[in-house]
């Protein structure tokens, strides 16, 4: 009965997920389009946050619980679930375009700021207050960017589009969205947790893929909402946006608020996710593209990692 129960919950969650991301992408790049904000930044900020969320809740409850060990499984679970499966399942239903500055700059800023954490794991086994102090400083860098290229990139002559919502209701999506997209991932995340357990699997399994894939179904969704609406910058923007969020913003506060452990079997994982990104980039730099077969190679990776967590 209590199997049953939490199954009903999945699905509950699962469907406040996916209107939650489609109200949040219509709302924001709705919002886009009205301030002349490319929606390439609108991606890799707003969108990016905003799905990143759950992960953000989940790693900072933790550490002021005592229990901020769950912040490496759960932050470098989610960035390779991100770009292997998410991605992978995106660009496996639509290919996913992907702007030059992306290619340029934000992949090879996500890779390198995962070979940081890695650094940071090796040798220390911990992040420190001093380390979260740094991912902060990288991840004001990483704003101003930003808004350098928003600023550099923004439409003036934005014209108004008969028949388009008015600002405030694009807001109300985008905030209802959000709200959407926070709780049915947790309730996602609550049920799925509670059916493994009932199965009996690790801990560090849970972490690594039950609870990093409920705390980015909201990335999933959102991604494939874009990609289907035409909003390819947003698909691609969110992911990698959202990526190099988790790692500076969630694990930087974390370590401002109590030393994160970092055990050592989580570098192979930081390895993978860097990996990833490689991945990501060699998949793309060709034709500026992520093709059906780059999506089903991804996700035949992630296979193998799974195959690999089991055996753990």
């Amino acid at each position: 009965m209590m199997m049953l129960m939490e199954l009903v919950l999945l699905a509950v969650g699962f469907v406040m997920l996916v209107k939650g991301a489609d109200w949040f992408v219509d709302g924001t790049s709705g919002i886009a389009d009205r301030m002349g904000v490319p929606q390439l930044v609108i991606g890799l900020t707003i969108v990016a946050m905003g799905t990143s969320a759950p992960e953000a809740a989940v790693s900072i409850t933790a550490a002021l619980k005592g229990s901020a060990e769950i912040t490496i499984g759960n932050i470098v679970g989610s960035n390779i679930l991100n770009i292997l499966i998410i991605l992978g399942i995106t660009s496996v239903i639509v290919p996913v375009a992907v702007a030059k500055s992306t290619i340029r700059y934000e992949i090879p800023y996500m890779m390198l700021i995962t070979g940081v954490l890695w650094y940071m794991g090796y040798t220390g086994n911990v992040v420190t207050f001093g380390e979260g102090i740094l991912l902060w400083v990288l991840f004001i860098l990483y704003l101003a960017y930003l808004y350098v290229m928003a600023m550099r990139d923004k439409n003036t002559d934005v014209q108004e589009e008969e028949g388009a919502k008015p600002f405030w209701k694009l807001g109300l999506l985008a905030a209802v969205g959000l709200v959407l997209i926070v709780w049915g991932s947790d309730v996602t995340v609550d049920a799925a947790t509670a059916i493994a357990k009932q199965l009996g699997l690790s801990e560090r399994f849970i972490g690594l893929t039950i609870v990093a894939l409920g705390t980015s179904l909201p990335e999933l969704f959102t991604s494939v909402s874009a990609a289907i609406k035409g909003k390819a910058d947003i698909a691609i923007g969110n992911i990698v946006g959202s990526n190099i969020f988790n790692i500076l913003f969630v694990v930087g506060t974390t370590g401002l608020i109590t030393p994160v452990v970092f055990q050592p079997n989580f570098l192979i994982d930081t390895a993978v996710a860097v990996g990833a990104g490689l991945m990501l980039l060699v998949c793309v730099m060709r034709k500026r593209l992520l093709e059906r077969w780059s999506g089903v190679l991804m996700l035949v990776c992630y296979g193998g990692y799974f195959v690999y967590l089991l055996q753990g």
